[in-house]
């Protein structure tokens, strides 16, 4: 048996991991806690390097998912992810992609295999708390929904189950932050109240939240290093203070739970 807690996460693709749960993963590592990560796609149909879309001709996916790669293996030293383990589907693409018909890509994969695979790492690790996404891949992205059909089936294959949580965002939260008005000078759109509300969970379903004014930085930090697909984003153009106070506590909630009293931990 493991002597050291772990929890470990499973995301789609490189970058998941930072925007998602960098503030969770941080907060574990600085108290001990082992971290794992297990990403699903190489993220190929992200832009590449020099701003190339996925629908150019131009785009390359091998050299896409090389750089994201190594923009990966950057946001975990930063977080302090112990373990990565890459389960190596193409990147599906957003839903309604021709991509999402490709043989190789993971909204196409097995579930029973990929399941069996998740699970051997589960048996290795033995954690005490699993995250992915919950049933609709938090905002109906394949390959996110594809995560939680994967993690779901693995964990349905060990004899004993760790505790399922969702990285969820709040709807008081997403109403607060479309409501806050944009620093002179910020780049990109900003956050729209419409889109947030669809991707919101009512704050009754929030079984956990984790503070990490402490260790906000390293997510923002974590954020940047995924160059590629973050450089020009709104949030990542955020000033400092603002980025902290809109993402310095990360939510959860569990399937078939709810109106339970907030915990500040996972386990």
């Amino acid at each position: 048996m493991m002597t050291t807690p772990c929890v470990l996460f499973v995301h789609a693709h490189p970058d998941d991991e930072a925007s998602s749960t960098g503030v969770t993963i941080a907060t574990l590592h600085a108290q001990g806690v082992r971290t794992v990560l297990v990403t699903c796609t190489g993220g190929e149909l992200g832009d590449s390097p020099s701003g190339i879309t996925p629908d150019h001709d131009d785009h390359d996916t091998d050299e896409v998912a090389q750089h994201r790669l190594d923009e990966l293996r950057a946001a975990c030293a930063i977080l302090g992810i112990d373990r990565l383990e890459l389960l190596g589907y193409h990147d599906s693409g957003m839903m309604g992609w021709d991509s999402n018909k490709r043989a190789d890509c993971f909204w196409q994969a097995s579930i029973p295999d990929a399941a069996q695979r998740l699970a051997n790492i589960m048996r290795q690790e033995q954690p005490v708390a699993v995250v992915t996404y919950d049933e609709n891949g938090f905002y109906g992205h394949p390959d996110h929904i594809q995560a939680n059909r994967v993690t779901r089936a693995a964990l349905d294959l060990l004899e004993e189950a760790p505790a399922l949580y969702y990285p969820v965002l709040p709807l008081s939260r997403a109403r607060a932050f479309a409501a806050m008005a944009p620093p002179e000078g910020m780049e990109g759109e900003g956050p729209n109240l419409e889109e947030l509300e669809a991707m919101a969970t009512p704050d009754e379903e929030v079984v956990v939240e984790i503070d990490g004014r402490d260790v906000v930085s390293l997510k923002r930090a974590a954020l940047l290093a995924h160059q590629s697909q973050t450089g020009s984003s709104f949030f990542a153009t955020m000033p400092e203070e603002l980025f902290a106070q809109v993402f310095a506590v990360e939510a959860y909630a569990q399937p078939g739970h709810r109106d339970e009293p907030v915990r500040h931990s996972l386990f």
